[in-house]
């Protein structure tokens, strides 16, 4: 697992928006001006779990600065490791439990629904459209059309997009989908919701799914396949 302080900060997911004004054009007057600008913004979206103020936001940039034009560090950088560490995990955990909190609020307005119902380990299933077919057991895979989306509908993984099915063993993948997909049968359509605890847990998969994230899927059972013989 990652152990130090920076490469930790390259990982951490947007919990939260920061919404800059966009750069009139005349700022980004050419290609390299823009692919300047893209590197600035790439290394911004993944600070933003930081949450930082105005503020920090400043002494942020007078570090880059700093170091871009080789001048001397204004602090023992290395000193500091400890101290980012610290501000990192703080902030990312802060971060999880607002996005926990938004998917708590999300879940329980979708079990409002109807068809609605619980699944497993907080998580819910609405079937969309009753399947004929097999059941998928613990140890068989299953072939899926799938889409899935995080809460504010930002879609983040569609085999749809990809105009090809996906198929892996069902104990393979976040326990939402190995325990709500049981539900389904062949033939069948699903919504999953399923919270954090059930999916990326607090740390996420960036850079699409936030820590603490809620994610929403749209599946459709194509088929069970059974393990082959001696497998």
């Amino acid at each position: 697992m990652i152990r130090r302080a920076w490469p930790l900060l390259a990982v951490l997911i947007a919990a939260r928006a920061w919404a800059a004004p966009k750069p009139a054009a005349d700022v980004l007057p050419d290609d390299d001006a823009r692919a300047v600008y893209s590197v600035g913004y790439r290394v911004g979206r993944n600070l933003v779990a930081l949450d930082l103020s105005a503020r920090e936001l400043q002494h942020l940039q007078a570090g880059l600065r700093d170091s871009v034009l080789g001048r001397k560090a204004a602090v023992n950088v290395e000193a500091q490791d400890a101290r980012v560490e610290a501000l990192v995990q703080a902030r990312a955990k802060a971060a999880a439990e607002k996005e926990k909190a938004r998917g708590q609020a999300y879940g329980e307005g979708f079990a409002k629904q109807a068809g609605a119902k619980a699944a497993w380990g907080g998580s819910w299933i609405r079937h969309d459209k009753a399947g004929n077919g097999a059941a998928p057991g613990p140890d068989d895979s299953v072939k899926v059309h799938y889409r899935g989306t995080l809460i504010d509908g930002t879609e983040f993984d569609s085999s749809y997009k990809r105009n090809e099915p996906a198929v892996f063993p069902l104990k393979s993948v976040i326990p939402c989908w190995t325990h709500g997909v049981a539900f389904m049968k062949a033939g069948g359509k699903a919504t999953l919701v399923c919270p954090s605890s059930t999916a990326y847990g607090d740390r996420g998969s960036p850079p699409a799914i936030r820590g603490g994230a809620t994610l929403v899927f749209e599946i459709e059972l194509l088929e069970v396949v059974k393990p082959k013989a001696g497998a």
